[in-house]
């Protein structure tokens, strides 16, 4: 286990403690199950890391790695009784806010890499696959809006019936700017003050801008099947992104 693992596992102690403190209404058991779950996240991604034939780390990957722990800490307020509140949102804002630094804090240290780039497209997704079950548990919005965290795992299921879809995209503004509108929607659509039927339009509109997104790249991979595909990054383009 690296020192960025161990140090990000001690830290995450005291901060369950915290929202512990913050919302007694919270699971402890669920707490520690969930810390022990990215615990095996990080010891998985660690090991691909190895296998991918990287010797460092990196400040990068470390901050892609405390962003899985924000998700991590998210998990008990899906079984919290009443509105999660607040602070899954802050939780999910934060990590929206490191999503801005590990890319160009990779890049400027030389360290960018298709293993870093898919870390941080796979912590994106779990991102939104949580953000879109709180916001589902949360009762304002149907259970329609599973799919926002769904699709990103469906597109790689797809990529086993055509083979076409396992390519690299092209890199993509637009891919990048839908991720982050993406999971910036869900966060507002789980704000507290927020009122039916607003939750459930800002978390429609941000799932049609990524079934485009999702849509725009499939149809340009299919179109263009005689390419080869990438072994190095398959269902990533090297800049990263949804």
């Amino acid at each position: 286990m690296d020192r960025a693992t161990i140090l990000l596992t001690l830290a995450g102690i005291p901060a369950w403690g915290v929202l512990i403190h913050l919302d007694p209404g919270l699971s402890p058991a669920l707490g520690t199950a969930a810390l022990a779950g990215w615990l095996c996240y990080a010891l998985v991604v660690r090991g691909a890391m190895v296998r991918a034939g990287l010797s460092r780390w990196g400040w990068a990957n470390g901050i892609t790695l405390l962003r899985g722990l924000l998700v991590a800490l998210m998990v008990p307020f899906l079984f919290a009784s009443g509105s999660a509140g607040w602070l899954p949102i802050l939780l999910g804002a934060a990590a929206l806010a490191l999503d801005g630094m590990d890319g160009p804090l990779a890049r400027r240290s030389g360290l960018a890499s298709p293993f870093g780039a898919r870390f941080d497209m796979e912590t994106d997704a779990l991102t939104v696959l949580m953000l879109s079950a709180l916001v589902a548990a949360d009762g304002r919005v149907g259970a329609w809006v599973l799919s926002s965290g769904a699709l990103r795992y469906l597109y790689v299921a797809a990529g086993e019936v055509w083979p076409a879809l396992r390519r690299a995209p092209p890199p993509s503004f637009a891919r990048k700017l839908v991720c982050v509108l993406q999971i910036a929607g869900l966060l507002v659509a789980l704000m507290p003050i927020l009122v039916p039927p607003w939750p459930a339009i800002v978390a429609g509109i941000s799932l049609m801008m990524l079934f485009w997104s999702f849509g725009r790249d499939a149809w340009g991979l299919m179109r263009d099947q005689g390419m080869a595909e990438s072994s190095a990054a398959p269902y990533l383009s090297d800049t990263g992104g949804v």
